[in-house]
C-alpha cells in the first residue's frame, strides 16, 4: 500500500516538473487544492523525516539486518526528496500556500530544521563538497548495482540526499514568505520570533553552503550537481543566492513583519552584516535590494520600537510532536518489524517491485527531465546505444557494453 502511494507521489512529481517546464502547472495545482492534498503531503513529508531520524539509524545497526537488496529502503529515503520537490514546484502559487491551512506551521518548522542543518554544516566547515556528492552515488540506486550495498553506504547516500532536500526546503520557505500578507498570524510569529528566520538567513548569506573552494577553484551547486565557476562568473548570483535574498526582502520589508519582529541588539547586529554583501554588482542583478540597502542604513542609526505584545491564542504545529509521542519508546520495535515485513522481500517480490518501479520511473519521462544527453556507463562519452533488455544503461559502443556486462547482468535480470 505504501509503495503504491509512493508511486502516485513520484508520478505527480514528474508531472509537476514537466508541466512547470511547459508553463502548464495550473491543472496540477487545481487538483491538489480541490482534493485538499497539500496537508496530506506535508504530513507524509514529516513522517518520512521522523523515520529517517528515529528508525533508520536503529535499522542500520541491527545485527540481523542483511537485506537481499537495499533498494526498498532507498525508495523510502527518496520519498522525502520527491515530496519536497513537488512542493517546491507548486508552492509558487498563492492558492497552494493558503490550502495548506494549519499544516503551514508544520512546513515552516520543517524548513527551519533543514536550513539549520545547512547553516551548521557551513559554519563548521563541513559543507557537502562535490567529492561527497558524487554523481554515481546519487544516480545509481542500490538495486542497480552488482553487489548489495551495506547499510553504512546507504547512510552516506542519505546524507548526500539530505543536502539537496535542504536546498529544496529553502526554495519552499521563500515561496511561503512571498505570501506573508495572507499567512496566519501564528505563521508570522513562528518565522520571525520562534525561529528567528531572518538571522538564520543571514548565516546562509555569510557562509553560502552551496559553494566551496577546491584546489583554489570555486565550485557552486546548481541543478543537482557541482559546477566549476569561471573567474568572470564568480560574482554572478545563483538561483539559491536569489532565494535567500528574496526571503530576506519579504521578511524584513513587509510592514506587518517589521511590526512583529524584535529588532534587539543581537538581531540588529546580525542583520547589519548584510551591508557588506550588498555590492553594486549584486544590486545590479537584483535591483529590489536597493530597498534592503536603504532599510539597513536606517536600521543602523535608529532603534525601532519593540513589537507590541498582543494577547492571542497562538496555534502550534502538531504533526512532528504527535508522531514522536505516539511512537515514543517503540523505535527499535518498529525497525525490527520493518526489517521482517517490509525490507526483506523474497526474490519473487523483489522482481515484482522492480517491474513496478520500472513503470513508475518511466525512462521516456526521465529522459525528458534530464537536460544532458545520456553518457556511456563505461567511458563517460556521449552515448546513443541502450541495453535492449532492461533499457536502463547507455553505451557508446558494443565493446563498452560487453565490458560492463558482468557488472550489469544482475540488475538487468532483475529489471527485464
Amino acid at each position: 500500500r505504501w509503495l503504491r502511494q509512493h508511486e502516485y507521489v513520484e508520478k505527480l512529481n514528474m508531472h509537476g516538473i514537466l508541466s512547470a517546464s511547459a508553463g502548464q502547472e495550473q491543472l496540477l495545482t487545481e487538483l491538489l487544492v480541490t482534493h485538499a492534498k497539500i496537508p496530506v503531503l506535508i504530513g507524509e513529508l514529516i513522517s518520512v523525516e521522523v523515520w529517517k531520524h528515529k528508525v533508520f539509524p536503529v535499522l542500520c545497526q541491527l545485527q540481523d539486518f542483511k537485506p537481499r537488496s537495499t533498494f526498498p529502503i532507498y525508495v523510502v529515503l527518496h520519498h522525502e526528496a520527491s515530496i519536497i520537490n513537488l512542493l517546491e514546484t507548486v508552492f509558487f502559487y498563492k492558492e497552494i500556500c493558503e490550502s495548506a491551512e494549519d499544516s503551514i506551521l508544520d512546513l515552516i518548522d520543517y524548513c527551519h530544521r533543514k536550513l539549520t542543518l545547512l547553516a551548521a554544516r557551513s559554519t563548521k566547515a563541513q559543507a557537502v563538497t562535490s567529492a561527497e556528492l558524487r554523481a554515481d552515488d546519487l544516480a545509481s540506486p542500490p538495486s542497480m548495482q552488482a553487489d548489495p550495498v551495506p547499510p553504512q553506504e546507504l547512510q552516506k547516500q542519505a546524507e548526500a540526499m539530505e543536502f539537496e532536500i535542504s536546498l529544496k526546503a529553502l526554495s519552499v520557505l521563500r515561496f511561503i514568505t512571498d505570501q506573508v500578507e495572507s499567512l496566519p498570524l501564528s505563521a508570522l510569529t513562528r518565522m520571525l520570533n520562534t525561529h528567528n528566520l531572518p538571522c538564520l538567513l543571514v548565516e546562509l548569506v555569510e557562509h553560502c553552503p552551496w559553494s566551496c573552494w577546491e584546489a583554489g577553484k570555486l565550485k557552486k551547486f546548481e541543478n543537482g550537481t557541482w559546477h566549476l565557476v569561471p573567474p568572470e562568473d564568480q560574482v554572478k548570483m545563483t538561483k539559491l543566492d536569489g532565494q535567500v535574498w528574496l526571503a530576506l526582502l519579504n521578511l524584513l520589508l513587509s510592514p506587518e513583519c517589521q511590526r512583529k519582529y524584535r529588532f534587539d541588539g543581537f538581531n540588529k547586529s546580525q542583520l547589519l552584516k548584510l551591508r557588506a554583501f550588498l555590492t553594486d554588482v549584486l544590486i545590479d542583478q537584483l535591483p529590489n535590494l536597493v530597498e534592503m540597502q536603504r532599510f539597513l542604513s536606517y536600521l543602523a542609526v535608529t532603534d525601532p520600537a519593540p513589537p507590541k505584545k498582543d494577547l492571542i491564542l497562538e496555534q502550534v504545529p502538531v504533526i512532528w510532536d504527535h508522531i514522536l509521542k505516539k511512537n515514543s519508546g517503540k523505535w527499535q520495535a518498529i525497525a525490527k518489524h520493518q526489517v521482517k515485513h517490509a525490507f526483506s522481500p523474497t526474490e519473487e517480490e523483489l522482481k515484482l517491485q522492480a517491474r513496478r518501479w520500472a513503470q513508475t520511473y518511466s525512462l521516456d519521462m526521465m529522459e525528458a527531465l534530464v537536460p544532458d544527453k545520456p553518457r556511456c556507463r563505461v567511458c563517460g562519452v556521449e552515448a546513443a546505444k541502450r541495453c535492449s533488455r532492461c533499457r536502463n544503461e547507455w553505451y557508446c559502443t558494443r565493446a563498452c557494453q560487453i565490458q560492463h556486462w558482468q557488472k550489469h547482468k544482475p540488475a538487468c535480470n532483475l529489471m527485464a
